[in-house]
């Protein structure tokens, strides 16, 4: 247990154990950053966060306060106590892989947060079964009443957080996503770190 800030690299991932009734504080410390964000049930990590299972409860497109986020087996694993962050926030994109940036017109290898994730988790000597979809924190993903999507510019400031209360023993997973190609992570294109603490 920890309260000292834990740094998410730029373009990098990082994985930690949390307990069940620890918080997790997510901080966007220079204010424009795409944080992907999973939870593993560390006893069994084919159980995760999805966000497809928790948009079927919650009815929310983006989690509000108090609203639980459900694992693929429809029990709780985190909760969302607090939002600094303007309250926009993506459940829809899946996190980023070789073949986006090919898409994207790469033709060498990019980062990516699919790969950010096996990394964050191997440091710990965990493999996940699959990459779920995240929670996008910060990631600002607009939509239309036609069904229109875009990729927006994030509305949040340095220094937001999002804070999240772990409902089960659990493998929290970030990736500071590093897409540099459309604007996600600010008009500028600049990946940079953010930050996350473990609380009591």
């Amino acid at each position: 247990m920890t309260q000292t800030p834990i740094a998410i690299p730029a373009r990098r991932g990082k994985a930690a154990m949390v307990a069940a009734g620890q918080s997790i504080r997510v901080i966007n410390t220079h204010g424009e950053q795409v944080v992907d964000t999973w939870a593993f049930n560390c006893q069994d990590m084919t159980e995760f966060m999805s966000m497809e299972h928790t948009r079927a409860t919650t009815h929310h497109l983006i989690p509000r306060i108090d609203d639980a986020l459900l694992t693929n087996h429809r029990r709780p694993i985190l909760t969302l106590l607090e939002d600094t962050a303007g309250g926009i926030h993506d459940t829809l994109m899946a996190a980023c892989d070789r073949y986006r940036y090919t898409e994207l017109g790469c033709t060498d290898y990019h980062d990516n947060c699919t790969d950010n994730l096996a990394q964050g988790l191997a440091d710990l000597g965990l493999v996940s079964p699959e990459t779920p979809s995240p929670l996008n924190l910060f990631m600002n993903i607009p939509w239309t009443t036609g069904g229109n999507l875009s990729f927006d510019a994030p509305v949040s400031t340095p220094g937001c957080y999002v804070t999240m209360r772990a409902e089960m023993d659990l493998v929290i997973a970030f990736s500071a996503c590093p897409q540099d190609i459309l604007p996600i992570n600010g008009k500028a294109g600049k990946p940079t770190e953010a930050h996350f603490v473990i609380l009591p």
